[in-house]
């Protein structure tokens, strides 16, 4: 845990206020999920499931890593951020855009406000992708983990640059190529370039600091590395010259191969673990890497159709989406934040008081049940939104968003009392 801190961290002001938003965003992301309800089993195009997708990459998923990456760059690069204020400024700037484009999508207006909160969220990006870079020129350490880490933040400059493209297609038409052509690469260079990447990058850091695991074998994220790489890159060389899917079986075969040497790496790190019982932030943990082998199994489906029904197919299209963002990454989140947040805090309050006085713990600065029905609520929540989407039932979709809109009240609840906690300093 200690590794969790250095002297060139940046002050709570820049994080904290990451986590906070990330929370709120994951709580209205649930109501927008309650209020789609039927909408849920459209297209995957529908603008309510593009409106509640983005809210949930942006202002849910990317705002706290964003946040916790501001906290760890000490740890992956061993140099201070380059610029707090730049940060504090981005925040503020991304913050409003994730909003404006959110509600772009909800209520419709692709031709008009959409093209405004694109071009703002194309500034704050800029602005955290610059900060992000001048920060690694200045670091000597050249670790795989921080590979990762800078490579997908190219690859989000990508994922911005053609967003805020299809942005200004929807009013002035300059694509060659149908709309949902560019919404497939635009979505992949986020899901699997911005996303995969950091998130490898970050876990194969923290999974193994968590377990307390030691001597693993760092080539497998080194092969990993390369291969979710290529196969990338292969992909958007096809979809973007040729848009023929001619080796999109290669290019799957070179990401699925990635992600496998990572899943590899992180079971590793669990068998050789000295921390024996899990706590609930690590068993969600382990939840996350165990869902990341569904999109790749849901991908065959796509890919292979297997005689379906294009009706049925696109259900499964928008599960495959689904199950990258609420099974894999959301889990991921959600038990990350019982291991990172209360730490951050706890040494906020109590670091000039350790040997001095009687202080509490880390995990008691949220409620450790409150988190355990957290995530049984999750689990129900995640399967039954599935079986939804496969048997399009507007009954599961009703009773699978109140499950999820639980699982975000009680995540909200704990990640407020973690933020609020009040010092409790008594004498030795």
């Amino acid at each position: 845990m200690n590794n969790l801190q250095t002297d060139n961290a940046p002050s709570i002001s820049v994080v904290k206020p990451h986590f906070i938003f990330a929370g709120i965003s994951f709580f209205i992301l649930a109501i927008m999920i309650v209020l789609a309800n039927s909408n849920l089993l459209h297209p995957y195009f529908d603008e309510k499931i593009i409106a509640i997708t983005h809210i949930a990459v942006l202002g849910w998923g990317t705002m706290i890593i964003i946040g916790a990456l501001y906290q760890l760059i000490p740890i992956v690069f061993e140099v201070a951020l380059f610029s707090e204020l730049l940060a504090k400024i981005n925040f503020w700037v991304f913050a409003v855009s994730i909003a404006a484009l959110s509600y772009s999508f909800w209520v419709n207006a692709f031709s008009t406000l959409l093209i405004y909160a694109s071009i703002m969220l194309l500034i704050s990006l800029l602005m955290f992708i610059g900060n992000v870079l001048l920060t690694h020129r200045k670091s000597k350490k050249k670790t795989i983990q921080a590979k990762f880490i800078i490579t997908s933040i190219y690859w989000l400059l990508g994922t911005v640059i053609m967003g805020t493209l299809i942005a200004f297609n929807f009013r002035f038409n300059f694509f060659p190529e149908a709309h949902l052509h560019y919404l497939k690469i635009h979505a992949h260079l986020g899901l699997v370039g911005w996303f995969l990447l950091l998130i490898v990058g970050i876990a194969s850091t923290l999974i193994p600091m968590f377990f307390i695991a030691h001597n693993l074998n760092e080539n497998k994220l080194k092969y990993s590395y390369y291969l979710i790489n290529a196969g990338l890159v292969g992909l958007m060389l096809d979809w973007f010259l040729y848009n023929q899917n001619k080796l999109v079986w290669v290019n799957w075969l070179f990401i699925s191969s990635g992600i496998i040497l990572f899943f590899s790496y992180s079971f590793d790190s669990y068998k050789q673990r000295l921390r024996k019982v899990l706590d609930v932030g690590m068993k969600q943990t382990v939840i996350s890497v165990l869902a990341i082998l569904i999109p790749i199994i849901i991908s065959v489906i796509i890919l292979a159709k297997f005689q379906l029904s294009d009706a049925f197919l696109l259900r499964v299209t928008t599960f495959y989406g689904f199950s990258i963002i609420f099974g894999f990454i959301t889990s991921l989140i959600l038990g990350q934040t019982y291991k990172t947040l209360p730490f951050i805090i706890w040494l906020e309050k109590y670091k000039p008081h350790v040997g001095k006085a009687k202080i509490p713990m880390p995990k008691d600065l949220y409620s450790e049940r409150i988190a355990e029905f957290q995530l049984y609520f999750y689990l129900a929540s995640v399967t039954v939104l599935s079986l939804a989407l496969f048997f399009n039932s507007n009954l599961l979709i009703t009773i699978g968003s109140y499950l999820f809109l639980i699982t975000a009240s009680l995540y909200n609840y704990n990640l407020f009392k973690i933020v609020l906690h009040k010092t409790n300093i008594k004498a030795l």
